[in-house]
């Protein structure tokens, strides 16, 4: 369900905020409340800040005006050889996850982090993708790689 800024509650993508109890904090804080996730398919916010898709192909169905991005950063997105070896399996999550991180070190992925963290330092920024896990996709590995950057660990 599309989060709806003017109903009220807490949008999907501070699932990453949760504290040890399992609730969610009143508001993220520093870095953690200026880099967010979100799906392609949830309508833009003002909140929203900077769009950026960190997808390496646009996604099905969504059309560049209606999805209304500030960047399409491929750099930043995982190689098609790891984009199709995960296949959004979940037991190939921490591999992925560890894969991933690795393509951000090369020299490509270390200047497309820059810019983001750039952006992220300016005001909020949010990484779009395409992924219907919300929980398990490039965006929520490349959001914990700029909190720490930004010296902030993993809300």
């Amino acid at each position: 369900m599309p989060y709806d800024e003017e109903a009220g509650g807490e949008p999907p993508c501070l699932m990453g905020f949760l504290d040890e109890h399992g609730r969610v904090p009143d508001r993220p804080t520093g870095a953690a409340a200026r880099v967010q996730t979100k799906r392609i398919y949830e309508p833009a916010s003002v909140s929203d800040g900077y769009r950026v898709l960190v997808d390496r192909l646009w996604p099905r169905g969504v059309s560049k005006q209606a999805a209304r991005i500030d960047s399409w950063l491929r750099a930043v997105a995982p190689s098609d050889a790891l984009r199709r070896w995960f296949g959004h399996d979940p037991a190939r999550w921490e591999e992925f996850c560890r894969r991933y991180r690795a393509e951000l070190e090369t020299p490509e992925g270390r200047e497309a982090v820059r810019e983001l963290v750039g952006h992220a330092e300016r005001g909020p920024l949010t990484l779009v993708h395409g992924a219907r896990d919300a929980e398990r996709n490039n965006a929520v590995v490349l959001r914990a790689v700029l909190l720490g950057a930004l010296g902030q660990e993993e809300a």
